[in-house]
């Protein structure tokens, strides 16, 4: 989409009650791009120009009216709030976010805001996700949107849908990516200490930290295929073929774009994979190996040694606990 014009502007909708995190992550991100070369303007508008109080208690103060935005928005932003319903039978309010999405350059909604860009009628036909507990009910609530509750975000058009909470940081930096670069969106997400890209859905805590982004089509298609499904059976072959190409050319993009083979990479999302299912469940590690692609737990735990640095075992019982009983 070209780098951000000097004024450009990020709108974010207030509302009372609105989740605190779903406004302020993303503001953070926009605020420490602009300390490594982008020009975004972010802007609090509230329906009345008022502050309003966020789910916190904590008070967030607007800049302006809704109704009085009249200047073009690059990014119109609808954070969610824990009460959903009120926001998204809030009828003044929707006709605000309608308004002002039509003329803007992208809507983007973060966790419940989804509810409020359905109930507005922008998201009739799209593919879209929310977070993974209130999936079932905005598919209930709006049969003409496609849900998809796993992915972290979801660009349709000039739509975009992010999972819950936090994920509207994830969202902000794809954003951040589009307008500058991986480069910038990289340096970003160091400077958070949070993460550039996450290897897959909801259901994941872990996340790619070493594999670099990238723009190349054919690549991502490969590289989203693995992640959707880290269990297949892979070789060379069969990942080139996901990506329509030779095998020849898909080990050069790989060492071209990513710095790794395919067989490194397809190790390390693995190896998020495996990371995932320790931290969640009680699973045995020869069930952890077969259900992530490893095969073996001997495999699984060579490759976690060579990734993480320490076994599959002291990995799980590392996320156990916060170990805050060892700190006095």
């Amino acid at each position: 989409m070209g780098a951000p014009k000097r004024g450009d502007t990020v709108l974010f909708v207030l509302y009372d009650g609105v989740r605190l995190l779903d406004v302020t992550g993303p503001l953070e991100v926009l605020a420490v791009a602009n300390e490594h070369g982008g020009a975004y303007r972010s802007v609090l508008a509230s329906p009345d120009g008022r502050d309003v109080v966020s789910s916190a208690g904590a008070r967030l103060g607007a800049d302006v009216a809704l109704p009085d935005v009249t200047g073009p928005v690059g990014t119109l932003v609808v954070p969610g709030a824990p009460d959903w319903q009120a926001a998204a039978a809030d009828r003044a309010l929707l006709d605000q976010i309608c308004r002002l999405a039509a003329g803007a350059r992208r809507t983007a909604s973060v966790c419940a805001g989804a509810f409020a860009l359905a109930a507005a009628g922008l998201l009739d036909g799209r593919r879209v996700t929310t977070h993974w507990d209130l999936a079932d009910q905005l598919a209930a609530h709006f049969p003409a949107v496609t849900v998809d509750p796993d992915p972290i975000f979801i660009t349709d058009g000039r739509i975009i849908t992010s999972a819950g909470i936090t994920a509207g940081i994830d969202l902000t930096l794809a954003l951040v990516e589009a307008d500058l670069g991986p480069e910038i969106a990289r340096a970003v997400a160091r400077h958070l200490v949070v993460f550039m890209q996450r290897p897959g859905g909801q259901s994941q805590f872990s996340v790619r930290t070493s594999v670099e982004s990238t723009r190349n089509a054919v690549l991502r298609r490969v590289l989203d295929a693995v992640v959707d499904d880290p269990a297949r059976s892979y070789d060379l072959a069969g990942m080139a073929a996901l990506g329509g190409v030779s095998p020849r050319h898909l080990a050069r993009l790989f060492r071209a774009e990513l710095g790794t083979t395919p067989g490194g990479y397809l190790d390390r999302i693995r190896v998020e994979a495996a990371r995932d299912l320790l931290e969640r469940g009680d699973d045995t590690l020869d069930v952890v190996a077969r259900r992530v692609g490893f095969g073996s737990p001997e495999t699984m735990r060579r490759v976690f040694l060579r990734h993480v640095g320490v076994s599959p075992g002291a990995y799980r019982s590392r996320f156990r606990t916060t170990g805050i009983s060892g700190h006095h």
